[in-house]
């Protein structure tokens, strides 16, 4: 009787988390798109160290309270983890400004391959094939969703290519920091998200000036854009938390492939508050297509064989640094 319930309460875990970072991801995109594209806000790379400068102080707060134990980070781990994350973002900024829409949401779908080779390389993980079947049937119905113009350039594919390996390092170290030194979500963000906010806070709006040509210390910030800007610094403490969550209760790959759900809520919130331009047959088919494939994938995974981790990796003994949620995770 007691494997059942246990059973239930992971999944009902697991349903809490991908609820959680689908809300405050889709959240704090709609609020940003607001900022961005009605304030005139446009400095994406200070505003993300200000996300983490106000992550930080929450898992300061946390630690004050004592809901978060002391645990160690080696600065080595630490200092190439803060490099994966500011290239991801630096890179994906970039890429944005560099190349066409349509070609910067191909280069968003292949983090996806990245991350499965990631795991088969370093974990030696198997995938069956209707896993990999449904993980194509998500890559297709995704870019019939998104993919409109296509047109490539040499500094932009460097741009892109930087973008998509360092998110999917980044995003496999957040699952292999979490299972070697036993930390759960808060310890991992209170190491990370300091010296994430430090570093993208003093070269952030350097890089914003180059992509935008204006500075973030000349914006005329009104009452109605600061709001917005605090609205968005708060969502985004959920949206760091349950990122951090989610791969370590998962995995990147599976991050990745269930995350895409955002693609498509964000799209039909789109639609539905900014107007329907841009709506039509194919757009709403690849949307269908797209959740099919992320429901095959769910199903086709959490199968015998249908995700299997072939290596193990060494785990510190100090079971005080784990957290509630890593102990009922399972790898799907």
């Amino acid at each position: 009787m007691g494997s059942p319930r246990k059973s239930d309460k992971k999944a009902a875990l697991d349903f809490a988390a991908w609820g959680f970072n689908i809300t405050s991801s889709v959240g704090i995109i709609m609020v940003n798109k607001a900022l961005m594209a009605t304030h005139g806000f446009s400095f994406a790379t200070t505003l993300t160290g200000l996300h983490l400068l106000t992550t930080t102080l929450m898992t300061i707060v946390f630690r004050w309270l004592g809901l978060s134990q002391p645990s160690h980070l080696p600065l080595p781990d630490l200092i190439k983890f803060v490099i994966f994350s500011n290239l991801s973002i630096v890179g994906m900024n970039v890429s944005l400004m560099w190349n066409s829409v349509g070609f910067y949401q191909i280069a968003k779908l292949c983090m996806i391959p990245a991350s499965c080779l990631l795991e088969v390389v370093f974990d030696r993980v198997h995938y069956s094939r209707d896993t990999k079947l449904s993980i194509m049937v998500v890559l297709v119905g995704v870019a019939v969703c998104t993919v409109t113009d296509v047109s490539v350039n040499a500094k932009g594919m460097l741009a892109a290519v930087i973008a998509v390996w360092s998110t999917a390092f980044q995003q496999y170290y957040v699952h292999y920091l979490q299972r070697k030194y036993s930390l759960n979500s808060f310890n991992l963000l209170g190491h990370t998200a300091p010296a994430q906010a430090g570093s993208l806070l003093l070269v952030g709006p350097f890089v914003d000036y180059l992509l935008t040509g204006k500075r973030v210390d000349h914006f005329n910030f009104t009452s109605l854009s600061l709001l917005f800007v605090v609205l968005s610094c708060i969502i985004a403490i959920g949206v760091n938390l349950s990122q951090f969550i989610c791969i370590g209760r998962f995995s990147a790959v599976s991050f990745q492939v269930l995350g895409h759900m955002k693609t498509v809520l964000v799209l039909f919130l789109g639609f539905l508050f900014f107007g329907k331009e841009g709506l039509n047959l194919h757009v709403v088919l690849g949307m269908i297509l797209a959740v099919l494939g992320m429901m095959w994938y769910g199903n086709a995974s959490a199968k015998p064989g249908g995700k299997e981790r072939r290596s193990v990796l060494p785990v510190r003994s100090e079971r005080h640094n784990g957290g509630s949620e890593d102990k009922d995770g399972g790898e799907k």
